[in-house]
């Protein structure tokens, strides 16, 4: 069932918005989850056509210790890797691997995102393969749903045949990002990712972090940027390179944002004269005690947003075909976008599951528009188009990828 709202009032003067780079201990855990589920989900393609249920969305990260000196630094603990999840360990009388397929993936994605680690990493899997509830024995037997994650053959997976949700939720998107929620992302992004400046300057790492806030006239941003150990050798040093990222912030804000004064606050923490700076080896603060959780990150857009619809669901990690918490949230945002792109307006989109409901076919859908008379044929027509493409968006999980939060 689809409900409209129109003539909706868009975002406020003010804005608040949060976004957490690649080395942050929360969007390690987001994407190393993702990158867990689409191994898997390889694998499970691969060997049997199918994708076999799955889920490691309860993925967390627990801090190991550093030592950190001007010029130098190492790892003194692990870091803790809690694979917490599901997943089929067998389909008829082929043993799944699931151990293997993890951890392989896990070196790889810390090889690739903190190469200092060196291997400090210690995995605990805590992978079962217990069926939800709903499987009652009888004198009949036990019903399909007790093999659930130990299917007979593919055949075995309702989904082949009809997708139905998985829970009842819902996802949650809008459109468009005003110019300060762009400038966020970009400025999280220029300072955590592979970019001209990351590239130009080693000792930039990734664990960084951006607040904001707007109103009509000024933003003020706090943003943390961790240096490596190795690449600075002096406290002058350190200070000399914030004086690099400031300029480099306000370089930025003058092209992202030429309306607005904007003031920026970095790494508040640090105390020079006692030597308390935000220096690492490694580029995050994964290094040394601080944790990181699948969820508790960036939401599907990027962007942790207070002042705009949001909902708590962590999307990365979820089973690529059913999940509606991973499905349903990009598919919203994704409507809510192309709906702004036919009306130049504001658009928020929710989508309402019911479990054991076809996925297709949402419990309740609704749009709200700032537009005051849209073209509401339209409005369905995008609407359907985007709830038919599931198979496809299931195949972008898989392939290249879509969450990168």
């Amino acid at each position: 069932m689809m409900f409209i709202q129109t003539n909706v009032p868009t975002a406020g003067a003010v804005s608040i918005v949060e976004r957490k780079g690649l080395g942050h201990p929360d969007t390690l855990a987001d994407q190393l989850a993702e990158h867990l589920s689409q191994g898997y989900s390889r694998y499970t393609l691969e060997q049997f056509g199918v994708v076999l249920h799955h889920n490691f969305d309860k993925l967390a990260l627990l801090g190991g210790s550093s030592e950190v000196r001007y010029g130098a630094g190492r790892m003194l603990d692990p870091v803790r890797v809690l694979v917490n999840g599901r997943a089929a360990h067998r389909c008829g009388e082929q043993t799944i691997p699931v151990e293997d397929i993890v951890g392989t993936a896990v070196v790889e994605f810390f090889e690739h995102r903190l190469p200092e680690l060196g291997g400090h990493l210690a995995i605990e899997f805590n992978i079962t393969g217990n069926a939800s509830p709903g499987s009652v024995i009888t004198d009949a037997g036990t019903t399909e749903r007790s093999r659930w994650f130990a299917p007979k053959s593919a055949a075995d997976l309702r989904e082949r045949k009809v997708r139905l949700s998985n829970d009842t939720s819902l996802g949650t998107g809008w459109a468009p990002l005003n110019p300060f929620e762009s400038f966020v992302r970009v400025l999280a992004d220029t300072f955590s990712g592979a970019g001209d400046f990351t590239s130009a300057h080693p000792w930039c790492g990734s664990d960084v972090k951006v607040m904001g806030y707007a109103d009509e006239h000024r933003a003020d941003v706090v943003l943390c940027v961790p240096q490596k150990s190795a690449h600075v050798a002096t406290r002058a040093e350190y200070l000399a390179n914030k004086d690099v990222v400031l300029a480099e912030c306000d370089r930025l804000a003058r092209v992202h944002l030429p309306q607005l004064e904007v003031a920026f606050r970095l790494n508040a923490r640090d105390i020079p004269e006692k030597d308390e700076l935000y220096l690492t080896y490694t580029g995050s603060s994964i290094e040394s005690g601080d944790e990181g959780v699948v969820g508790r990150g960036n939401r599907v857009n990027g962007l942790i947003t207070p002042l705009r619809p949001m909902n708590m669901e962590g999307a990365n990690g979820k089973n690529p075909v059913y999940h509606i918490g991973k499905l349903y949230n990009v598919a919203a945002t994704r409507l809510a976008q192309r709906i702004h792109e036919e009306t130049g307006e504001y658009a928020e989109v929710h989508l309402i599951s019911a479990t054991g409901q076809p996925l297709d076919r949402p419990w309740r859908v609704l749009v709200r528009l700032a537009a005051e008379d849209p073209q509401l044929d339209k409005i369905q027509r995008l609407t359907e188009e985007i709830l038919a493409g599931f198979p496809a968006l299931t195949d972008e999980f898989i392939g290249a990828g879509v969450l990168m939060s």
